[in-house]
C-alpha cells in the first residue's frame, strides 16, 4: 500500500520511522511519503493560510497550495482514496480500518488552524475521518493514528496473523480479555489458575467470559452489535448486566 501524507509539519511524522511501522516500510509492505504543503504554495513567502471570509477566530488553510499538492501526489490515474482528517468526519473504527486496508493507496490531508477551505473538500476529498469527539491543534496526530491502525492490518506486517483476530473492536465487537506473563505472582496478585492449567477448552471459555464481562462493564453499547448466544446473554444477566 502507498500512503501519501499532506501536511505543513512534516517533521512530526518522524514517529513513523520506529517500531512496527518502520519494519513494515523496510519490508516494502507500505510506502509512506510525507509531503510538505508549503512547497506547493504560489505565495512568495510560501504562505498556506489566510483570514476566513465572513470573519471569525483564527486562520484557514488556503485552497491553492493544497489543491496543487493533491494533484501532484494523486496524478491520474489514481485509484486510491483521498482522506481529510477532520473532527466532523466519520468515526475511525476497526471496521473502517479493515475496509481501508484493501485500498491500493491512501492520500491523507492534515488540516490545521481552523480547517481548510471548503472548496478543497468539495472537489478533492473522498472521505473525512475523525478519531474522536474532541478537537486537536491539527490533523497530523490523527493521521498517524489512522496510518498505524491501517498498516498493522496489512498482510505480513504483524508477526502473528492471529494477533488481531481477538483484539478489542474485532469483528465480534467484544473488548479483549486480560493477559498475563511471568512471574506467576506479583505484589500479592496471582495469575488466574485456569491459565496455568494447560486445558485449552477451559482457557478459551474463560477468555470468552472475560471479554463479555469487560465489554459489559466498559462498553455496553458494543454488546448490542455483538453476536452473542442466548446462553451468553443469560449468563451476563446472572452477572448483573
Amino acid at each position: 500500500m502507498r500512503i501519501d501524507v499532506l501536511t505543513i509539519f512534516p517533521e512530526m511524522f518522524s514517529a513513523m520511522n520506529a517500531s512496527i511501522i518502520a519494519r513494515a516500510k523496510d519490508a516494502g509492505l507500505v510506502d509512506i511519503k510525507v509531503n510538505d504543503i508549503r512547497e506547493y504554495s504560489a505565495s512568495k513567502h510560501r504562505n498556506t493560510d489566510d483570514y476566513p471570509f465572513g470573519g471569525g477566530a483564527g486562520m484557514l488553510m488556503t485552497a491553492q497550495p493544497i489543491a496543487d499538492a493533491i494533484k501532484a501526489v494523486t496524478a491520474e490515474p489514481y485509484t486510491g482514496l483521498r482522506i481529510l482528517m477532520s473532527p466532523r468526519g466519520v468515526s475511525l473504527t476497526q471496521e473502517l480500518a479493515n475496509t481501508l486496508k484493501n485500498q491500493p493507496a491512501l492520500m491523507i490531508l492534515c488540516g490545521h488552524y481552523e480547517g481548510v477551505d471548503e472548496r478543497i473538500v468539495e472537489k478533492y476529498i473522498d472521505l473525512e475521518i475523525s478519531i474522536g469527539d474532541y478537537v486537536l491543534t491539527g490533523g497530523e496526530i490523527p493521521a498517524m493514528v489512522l496510518i498505524d491502525c491501517v498498516t498493522r492490518l496489512l498482510d505480513g506486517v504483524l508477526g502473528d496473523e492471529e494477533s488481531h483476530q481477538e483484539e478489542s473492536f474485532s469483528d465480534d465487537y467484544l473488548l479483549e480479555y486480560p493477559q498475563y506473563t511471568r512471574p506467576r505472582k506479583f505484589e500479592g496478585m496471582a495469575v488466574p489458575e485456569v491459565l496455568l492449567s494447560g486445558h485449552h477448552a477451559e482457557i478459551e471459555a474463560w477468555r470468552r467470559q472475560q471479554r463479555l464481562l469487560i465489554t459489559a462493564k466498559r462498553r455496553p453499547d458494543l454488546l448490542a452489535k455483538a453476536n452473542l448466544s442466548k446462553r451468553e446473554r443469560d449468563w451476563l444477566k446472572e452477572q448483573g448486566f
